[in-house]
C-alpha cells in the first residue's frame, strides 16, 4: 500500500491575537506615504505574554513585525492557580484598568482588549474593568503594565503561589468535608426520627386498647 504523504498541521507555540489595525499616512516630498500599524498580543497560555506594535507598508508585514516585537517584550505572569494573586489598579497613559482575582470556574469577566491579554497569559478566572480611555491600545498597554507590576510585587514580597493541582486538592478536601457533614446531619436526623417513633409507639398502643 502506498503511504499518503499528508503533512501534519503545525502546532504553534504561542497564540497570536490581532488587537488593532490602523491605517497611517505620512507626508513626504514625493507625496503621502500610506502604511499600516498593527497591535498584537502573543502568549503561550501558561504564564507568558507579550504586546507589540508593528508598522509597515502592508498589513502582513506589520503583523510579522508586531509578533517579533511582542516575543522580545514577553513577561512571565505569576498565577495563583487559575487567577492572579491579588487585586490591582494600574494607569498607563490614557488607559486605566482594575483587575481582581476570582474563584475557579468564574471565567474571564473582561472587555475585548483586556480579555485578549489575560487569556493569552493563561489567566482563566478574573474580573477586570476598564476605567480609563475606551481606546483598545490604551487598555492593552494598561493591562500589560498591571501584569508586569504583579510580577514585580510577587518577587519583591515573596508571595507564595498555589498551582492548579494545589487548588484542586483544596477543593477536593472541602467537598469531602461537606459530604461528611451532610452524612452526619442525615444520620442525626434519622436517629431523632427513630427516637420519636419509639416514644410515640406506647401512646399509640394505649389508644388502640381503649
Amino acid at each position: 500500500m502506498a503511504r499518503d504523504n499528508f503533512e501534519k498541521p503545525e502546532v504553534k507555540e504561542f497564540e497570536e491575537k490581532v488587537i488593532q489595525i490602523s491605517r497611517v499616512s505620512k507626508k513626504t516630498k514625493g507625496g503621502n506615504k500610506v502604511g499600516f500599524s498593527v497591535l498584537m498580543v502573543v502568549g503561550d497560555k501558561k504564564g507568558k505574554v507579550g504586546v507589540g506594535l508593528g508598522k509597515a507598508s502592508d498589513v502582513l508585514s506589520a503583523i510579522k513585525k508586531s509578533i517579533k516585537k511582542a516575543k522580545k517584550k514577553m513577561i512571565s505572569v505569576p498565577l495563583d492557580g487559575t487567577t492572579i494573586p491579588f487585586a490591582i489598579t494600574v494607569k498607563k497613559g490614557a488607559g486605566k484598568v482594575m483587575m481582581k482575582p476570582s474563584t475557579k470556574g468564574t471565567g474571564v469577566i473582561a472587555g475585548g482588549p483586556v480579555r485578549a491579554v489575560v487569556e493569552a497569559a493563561g489567566v482563566r478566572d478574573i474580573a477586570c474593568k476598564i476605567m480609563g480611555s475606551d481606546n483598545q491600545s490604551s487598555s492593552v498597554y494598561a493591562t500589560f503594565e498591571a501584569l508586569k507590576q504583579i510580577s514585580k510585587l510577587v518577587e519583591i514580597k515573596g508571595i507564595k503561589l498555589r498551582s492548579i493541582s494545589d487548588i484542586e486538592e483544596e477543593e477536593r478536601k472541602k467537598m469531602e468535608e461537606l459530604q461528611k457533614k451532610a452524612s452526619e446531619s442525615a444520620a442525626k436526623s434519622e436517629a431523632a426520627t427513630k427516637e420519636l417513633k419509639k416514644k410515640e409507639a406506647p401512646v399509640a398502643k394505649k389508644k388502640a386498647s381503649k
